[in-house]
């Protein structure tokens, strides 16, 4: 009985925790989102678990996911002719982790100016990322805030 318990609290913990990383934008998400309309990434992201906020216009988009422990994870679109432009506000760890991890790969150049890390990524975007503290004066807590301009070549198909 009690491997029984210890086996199904095992087994809960990890789809909770991978289930959360599955909310989680990545560099195959970017890409994904980059190379596609503002329709797809509704569909898309709505399957992530976000809830599209605001839609002022055709050709902005406002996503949004509520986190546990009181943290958010923002993502906004616009689309330019035939360009994407994303920007992701963010006070969640894991996300910033995972973006840079999942473009470590990619990555051909790195620099910072000032207080902006600046990622080139192989044959998509340039990154550009800003860690500020939080609000609540929180040692632990960052807000990110990452910017996402994708290379010329790099065009959404309708």
């Amino acid at each position: 009985m009690k491997k029984l318990l210890l086996s199904l609290i095992l087994t809960c913990s990890a789809y909770i925790g991978f289930a959360q990383n599955q909310q989680l934008i990545s560099y195959e998400d970017i890409r994904y989102l980059l190379h596609n309309n503002l329709s797809k990434a509704d569909t898309f992201l709505a399957a992530k678990g976000y809830t599209l906020t605001e839609s002022k216009a055709q050709k902005n988009r406002k996503y949004s996911l509520s986190l546990p422990q009181n943290t958010l994870n923002t993502i906004e679109m616009r689309s330019d002719g035939k360009k994407i432009f994303m920007s992701v506000q963010t006070n969640v760890l894991e996300q910033y982790n995972l973006l840079l991890n999942s473009i470590s790969q990619y990555k051909t150049t790195t620099s910072n100016v000032g207080d902006v890390q600046v990622y080139q990524v192989k044959d998509l975007a340039t990154i550009y990322i800003t860690v500020n503290d939080s609000a609540q004066f929180d040692p632990l807590k960052k807000d990110y805030d990452i910017q996402i301009v994708p290379d010329k070549n790099v065009v959404a198909i309708n």
